[in-house]
């Protein structure tokens, strides 16, 4: 019983997010993905992805990241607006200072696109 519930469960997900694998992308698609992909490329975007999941609160101030990574504001603002724009983070502003999140939906998104 509990083998067919796992199937049927996996037939689910497969009809609803099928994998980048499974099938031919669509141009813009495979554009989108392209871009969250590019912006995970990078070692210091994916220590600052590291840095806000394992953030006890779920966000860091951008003025946290600058030690940590050994990076000046500016190139910190860079990696910032380049994980923005690919959607895998959000910022809001509060006071002088911006605080991010992950987007962990847009993230499972990605995972879920290289599934088989």
């Amino acid at each position: 019983m509990a083998e067919r519930a796992a199937t049927v469960g996996v037939t689910a997900l497969a009809e609803c997010c099928p994998s980048i694998l499974a099938a031919p992308l669509a141009v813009g698609e495979a554009g989108e993905l392209a871009r969250a992909f590019a912006a995970l490329s990078d070692p210091v975007r994916l220590r600052m992805l590291s840095m806000l999941a394992a953030a006890p609160s779920g966000e860091v101030c951008v003025c946290d990241f600058v030690a940590p990574l050994g990076k000046a504001q500016p190139t910190v603002s860079h990696h910032l607006k380049v994980l923005g724009d690919a959607g895998l983070i959000h910022g809001e502003r509060r006071g002088k200072w911006v605080w991010y999140s992950l987007d962990r939906a847009r993230l499972t998104s990605l995972r879920d696109a290289l599934s088989a």
